[in-house]
């Protein structure tokens, strides 16, 4: 099961990007390369996932890949190819340009489904952690990589892995630079839903236009009330809570969604 043909697209050189039905398709564009972490990654994504923070039309991001991997994380022919030196400008560079990204995909309102069908290795990881939702495909697996080669986390993994999985076994997934299965990470509470193989993109797809006919700009709201939860002393996360709920007193959506239900009918939220 694949999106329809879409209304608008972008053209990016890492990535492709469809908008239908209110879904944005990012789909990991360089399979033949194993889609690595490059600079062009980096830049790609941060606008790509800007592209579809600032549209009207998306109310849901779904990122696929296609090939063997998902992604074989960060791009050593990149890194090495300057020296050490050079290696330091890589990592600025690059990660300038995806903790943007990474930043913009946990604030948007837009919720964001990650599919995983294949290796997710280093900040493949990281950019999975981030998601929303993220689904995986029985073949998928889910690789530290960082101290194998020696580097510290990048992308949001130190932040969301944890999140996911609990201290502990985040502490052992990276400093034992281990390899989870898909049935593993679900256990461990990284992955969402396992699928599949072959069913993995009709499962995400159907996940992606369920949330793209939902109330967005509330999404919004509750993606940010979770994502201080942790750090945020009690008093203040209710005043958070306080002032979300206000603030989705003032959308079209809240109020269709109650006057709707005191009607006993199905609400049609329109991300407004």
């Amino acid at each position: 099961m694949s999106l329809p043909t879409p209304t608008d697209a972008a053209t990016y050189t890492a990535f492709t990007l469809d908008v239908d039905g209110g879904v944005a398709r990012i789909r990991l564009a360089q399979d033949e390369r194993g889609n690595p972490f490059d600079e062009t990654f980096c830049a790609d994504l941060a606008a790509v996932i800007t592209e579809c923070d600032v549209r009207d039309d998306v109310r849901c991001v779904l990122i696929t890949g296609a090939g063997r991997f998902f992604s074989v994380g960060g791009d050593l022919r990149s890194m090495t190819g300057g020296g050490q030196d050079g290696l330091r400008q890589f990592i600025k560079a690059a990660t300038i340009d995806l903790h943007a990204a990474v930043s913009r995909m946990a604030r948007m309102d837009a919720p964001v489904i990650v599919a995983v069908h294949a290796l997710a290795a280093g900040g493949g990881v990281s950019l999975a952690a981030a998601a929303d939702f993220l689904l995986a495909g029985r073949s998928a697996t889910f690789y530290a990589a960082y101290q194998g080669i020696g580097l510290a986390i990048d992308g949001g993994g130190s932040h969301f892995v944890p999140r996911r999985v609990g201290s502990r076994r985040a502490t052992a997934f990276y400093l034992r630079n281990e390899t989870w299965t898909a049935e593993e990470a679900h256990a461990y509470g990284l992955v969402s839903e396992v699928c599949d193989d072959d069913a993995l993109e009709e499962a995400a797809v159907a996940l992606a236009r369920q949330l793209a006919v939902g109330p967005t700009r509330t999404f919004g709201e509750v993606k940010n009330l979770l994502l201080s939860s942790a750090d945020t002393p009690l008093e203040t996360q209710l005043e958070l809570e306080s002032r979300a709920m206000a603030a989705t007193t003032r959308t079209a959506d809240t109020w269709e969604g109650i006057t709707a239900v005191a009607a006993r009918r199905a609400p049609e939220f329109r991300g407004a």
